[in-house]
């Protein structure tokens, strides 16, 4: 063991995180070296599973024994205190996380009762309100974490809320069902689940946010929170859209955009682009969002916050490596549209892929169309302009 001494101390850490992959006891190891372990920052530990990662450890793996990792430095992170005033974007996730372990344990606590209690009807809706909570940090926080290179950590963090995810749809099902007993499993595993991943994000992923995203990139992350919306408590400062910059609102209605079949203003064409009946999103050729749509009744949410972001990091880390394959797909010229269809909250959605080539053929990107098919999919015989 004497070798890894000379190590500095993330060296260390990493080499002692392989131990404890290959099944070392984490106690033993802690007790080894918790001299040497004194000091590590949530930075630290975010920067090494990143480096690991790109070693070649595998994410889930990271991610299952995630855990662990933090046990053995459970001493140094009671330490750490994550200190932000309120109506920072920080202070709201914090406090959401007491407010949602705190519906969770009361969930589990009124079925270990065995009995049907209007206030489970009352959390479940709470629980499905909490959605917000992730898209918040999926859509806005995470982006900005990956623009200072902390990539991996958020991408671990949103595996974790898709089994969240599907803990809570059980429950659902399950609640319908009146089934108490597996209920009551599904309930404790949400309660253990939501204690062990709100642990890690207020001692890793929050203070590691903290130290590296700006405080203009701050005020710029609330707008973001403000505009999908909150869950459990209304948070103080509430930005109102219409307090956005007005320069930032603005949009020339002279400029004119030269096409080879006709010309638009800069306000008519944005304007044109949402009212379109389905939502659109444009990937260019190096994979990063430029651009999105804002109809009207949106499909999946957007915001500011993902344009510049690697379209790989905007879809669940289950699902990136049919994103790869559909882009490789479109750059090689083995195709030129990917099409899906899913259930969504009781709609037919259909959704496109179409490869966006110049006139010699050379890719120039990729759109996404979303559409909600459900009433088109009802249509029948025929209805003329004459009928309007």
């Amino acid at each position: 063991m004497s070798e890894l001494f000379g190590k500095n101390k993330k060296e260390l850490m990493k080499e002692i995180i392989k131990k404890i992959h290959r099944g070392e006891d984490v106690k033993k190891l802690k007790e080894e070296f918790k001299d040497s372990l004194k000091g590590l920052t949530p930075k630290a530990i975010a920067e090494i599973e990143e480096e690991l990662i790109r070693e070649g450890m595998d994410r889930e793996e990271i991610q299952k024994f995630c855990s662990l990792h933090l046990a053995l430095m459970e001493e140094e992170l009671a330490k750490e205190e994550t200190l932000t005033e309120p109506g920072h974007p920080i202070y709201i996730l914090m406090t959401e996380h007491q407010l949602l372990l705190k519906n969770a344990q009361e969930f589990y606590q009124i079925l270990l009762e065995d009995k049907i209690d209007e206030k489970l009807e009352e959390i479940i809706h709470h629980f499905k309100d909490s959605e917000s909570h992730y898209l918040r940090e999926e859509n806005v926080l995470f982006p900005y974490l990956e623009k200072h290179g902390i990539t991996q950590p958020p991408a671990i963090m949103w595996m974790e809320h898709d089994k969240i995810r599907e803990i809570k749809k059980a429950i659902y099902q399950l609640w319908e069902k009146k089934d108490i007993n597996l209920l009551k499993e599904k309930a404790k595993e949400l309660f253990e689940m939501l204690n062990s991943h709100f642990y890690k994000e207020n001692k890793i992923l929050f203070p590691t946010a903290l130290n590296v995203i700006t405080k203009e990139e701050w005020s710029e992350i609330k707008k973001g929170f403000n505009e999908i919306g909150y869950c459990c408590f209304l948070p103080e400062e509430i930005v109102k859209p219409e307090e956005i910059k007005e320069e930032e609102k603005k949009i020339s209605e002279t400029l004119p955009i030269n096409f080879e079949t006709g010309a638009f203003s800069l306000d008519e064409l944005e304007n044109l682009l949402n009212t379109l009946p389905f939502d659109i999103t444009f990937v260019d050729k190096n994979d990063t969002v430029r651009y999105f749509n804002q109809s009207k009744e949106r499909i999946f949410l957007r915001t500011k916050a993902v344009l510049g972001r690697k379209v790989q990091q905007c879809h669940p880390p289950k699902s990136i490596h049919i994103v790869e394959r559909i882009l490789n797909d479109f750059k090689n010229r083995k195709r030129d549209v990917a099409e899906f269809w899913i259930s969504h909250k009781g709609r037919l959605v259909h959704i496109r892929y179409f490869a966006v080539r110049n006139k010699d053929g050379e890719y120039l990107g990729c759109i996404e169309v979303t559409q909600d098919i459900t009433e088109i999919k009802k249509i029948e015989g025929e209805k003329r302009i004459y009928d309007y």
